[in-house]
């Protein structure tokens, strides 16, 4: 697709807690990409580390962190575009990553434990008392920060990462992927051999449950690839700790193990691009050639010798399959190697438009679609 440099748009909403986007972010702006047509601009700042995003009820977006321990509520009041609103639903909580939103409520996953605010959006500026739902995770801080989402079943679903780099865990909890009822119950592992993934959603078409795996590091710039995997069913192995990629065995711990025994990824990303949140397109707003299409923040690498990542990159699927990857945002890496910005997770509002969490400037960006624009 034919790439531009973009006009800066109006960055900030009026309102006590809406602030004039620093020159940095401005200029950080400058420097981004995207397809002929396609506009960004700063939907929210302000958010130090900003993370998961979930939508709630009145179009308040909640934000969770992973250094700062706190958990974001924004809220676009008058309308225009621009979050005007800012609350600080909780400090001092441990790597609270993930959040998820269901009938009232607000989901925060730690890596101990899930805990739950009650009626959240009827209390932004006096939040209540979390719930603890269920407190029998782990807890390690490696791989320990979580991704939390509801599936059509109306369980919660989120993984446990693997406690290293490179190790064979001895409780099976660990490198797993596992789903619960609202309220704690029903624990269940769904599947294993998941080393590390901070990102998954359901196809539109199927419902089919894809998601995104950090591979090892210390193998090399290029090796392992990064993953998108699809699961299919409860007891599915996607190869950690003994095959990568589908198709390289562990030094380690690859003996006497073949990569044909286990769940091969659906599509590969460079080694290191670190992709983690992702959705379906399911909006109008974009042209029709995005519908149903995936969305992948690739938060970039550190593990490698030229830096990689730092982009949205774009799967496009045929018959339920991907089969194509493409630059959709890029600019966050200069030419120079400097890193300006590292996409995290993306969510879409019900007007088509699309957000994108920065946990480096900590902010979040609004992308559309702006028909005429040459």
């Amino acid at each position: 697709m034919k790439k531009l440099s973009l006009i800066i748009l109006s960055l900030c909403g009026a309102g006590p807690a809406c602030s004039t986007p620093s020159n940095q972010h401005s200029a950080v702006l400058k420097q981004l990409h995207l397809p002929a047509g396609f506009s960004i601009s700063i939907f929210a700042d302000n958010l130090p580390n900003a993370r998961s995003l979930a939508l709630g009820e009145d179009g308040i977006i909640y934000v969770g962190t992973w250094q700062e321990g706190k958990v974001y509520a924004v809220q676009d009041s008058n309308g225009d575009g621009k979050a005007d609103k800012t609350y600080t639903l909780a400090t001092d909580l441990y790597m609270p990553n993930g959040v998820a939103y269901k009938n009232g409520a607000l989901y925060v996953a730690q890596p101990n434990r899930i805990i739950r605010f009650d009626q959240i959006g009827k209390h932004l500026a006096q939040p209540p008392k979390p719930v603890v739902i269920f407190d029998q995770l782990p807890g390690d801080q490696h791989h320990g920060w979580k991704y939390l989402r509801f599936g059509a079943d109306n369980k919660l679903y989120s993984a446990v990462g693997a406690p290293c780099n490179i190790c064979k865990p001895e409780k099976q909890i660990y490198a797993s992927m596992f789903r619960i009822s609202p309220d704690g119950s029903q624990f269940e592992i769904i599947a294993h051999g998941v080393r590390n993934t901070v990102g998954f959603d359901w196809q539109p078409q199927t419902n089919a449950l894809f998601f995104t795996e950090n591979g090892r590091d210390e193998l090399g710039d290029d090796v392992p690839a990064d993953e998108l995997n699809q699961w299919s069913k409860v007891g599915d192995h996607f190869g950690y700790p003994y095959c990568h990629a589908g198709e390289i065995s562990d030094p380690v711990f690859g003996a006497n193990k073949k990569c044909s025994d286990f769940v091969a990824p659906v599509w590969k990303f460079k080694a290191h691009n670190a992709p983690l949140g992702m959705r379906f397109y399911r909006g109008s707003q974009f042209p029709a050639s995005y519908k149903n299409q995936l969305f992948v923040a690739l938060h970039g690498s550190w593990n490698r010798t030229e830096p990689d990542g730092y982009r949205v990159a774009l799967v496009t699927f045929k018959d339920n399959k991907p089969v194509n990857e493409q630059v959709f945002i890029d600019g966050w890496l200069t030419q120079s190697k400097e890193v300006l910005g590292r996409p995290v997770d993306i969510l879409e509002l019900p007007n088509g438009s699309i957000l994108i969490s920065d946990d480096k400037l900590g902010l979040i960006y609004q992308v559309k679609f702006n028909a005429g624009q040459n």
